[in-house]
């Protein structure tokens, strides 16, 4: 019997993968994992069937990080920054600041805390797969 092929149209189609549009107008910034930040989800977990998720995070101006060291349980997570500063430590090359236009690969599972951050802080982050384990 021959083997049944999956076309680029039968996937454009599938309910868990379509184009996706998020506008920054109006857009409502929710909290999440951190008080000190305020998160802006980009539809990309429910449109990739909980694969991936990407947001903005913006301070909350006034806030400061509590740096705690912590490990995300999950297989991708990236930064990249658009606007003010933010300074991490890992485990593996210590602390590191990143600025508008510099961007993070945090390998799965690093050990890592956030310092400090600029209250006009703004990047977005990658992860996949979009929900995961958050551990001290």
């Amino acid at each position: 019997m021959p083997r049944a092929h999956t076309t680029a149209a039968a996937e454009a189609a599938s309910p868990e993968r379509r184009t996706t549009v998020s506008h920054a107008e109006g857009a409502a910034f929710d909290t999440g994992l951190r008080a000190f930040f305020a998160y802006r989800d980009l539809g990309i977990a429910e449109a990739s069937g909980g694969r991936v998720k990407a947001h903005v995070i913006r301070a909350v101006p006034g806030t400061h990080a509590e740096p705690r060291w912590h490990r995300h349980h999950l297989d991708f997570q990236m930064v990249f920054v658009t606007k003010g500063w933010v300074r991490f430590e890992y485990e593996d090359i210590g602390e590191v600041t990143l600025k508008p236009g510099d961007s993070v690969y945090q390998p799965p599972r690093i050990r890592h805390r956030e310092l400090a951050h600029s209250d006009d802080l703004e990047l977005v982050e990658i992860t996949a797969p979009a929900e995961f384990e958050t551990t001290d």
